[in-house]
């Protein structure tokens, strides 16, 4: 199963943190992919970058270390993300629903709001 993690989903994860037993199980099982967005990585450089979030090292780096992969961003999600109705005003949410949706992946969240949208999603 090829698993796309919410920004918090990844913090969390990195930090080892409280992420539910499911969403857990799933992050650590070997036979699955894990994939971070691009645009989580902005965001956390941005949040990082504001004083809004304090992250030790490369993000980058940890993210590889921790064997996930980076998802870009191409045209096909941002069109997507801009069609998909209002449930979320969250750019970033919405992009992250949107390469979902058009990679066939399971989007790991606590947010349940993205739900709304009919992606395959697992609680975190």
């Amino acid at each position: 199963m090829k698993l796309l993690l919410d920004t918090h989903v990844v913090l969390w994860w990195l930090a080892d943190m409280h992420i539910e037993v499911s969403a857990q199980e799933a992050i650590a099982d070997g036979r699955n992919e894990l994939y971070v967005s691009a645009a989580s990585v902005w965001e956390i450089a941005i949040k990082r970058s504001s004083g809004k979030l304090k992250f030790d090292g490369d993000v980058l780096e940890s993210i590889t270390s921790a064997e996930m992969y980076v998802l870009p961003i191409d045209g096909d999600h941002a069109v997507l993300a801009g069609a998909l109705p209002p449930h979320h005003q969250d750019p970033f949410d919405r992009i992250l629903v949107a390469q979902a949706i058009t990679e066939r992946m399971t989007l790991v969240t606590r947010d349940k709001v993205m739900a709304d949208y009919g992606v395959a999603s697992l609680l975190a």
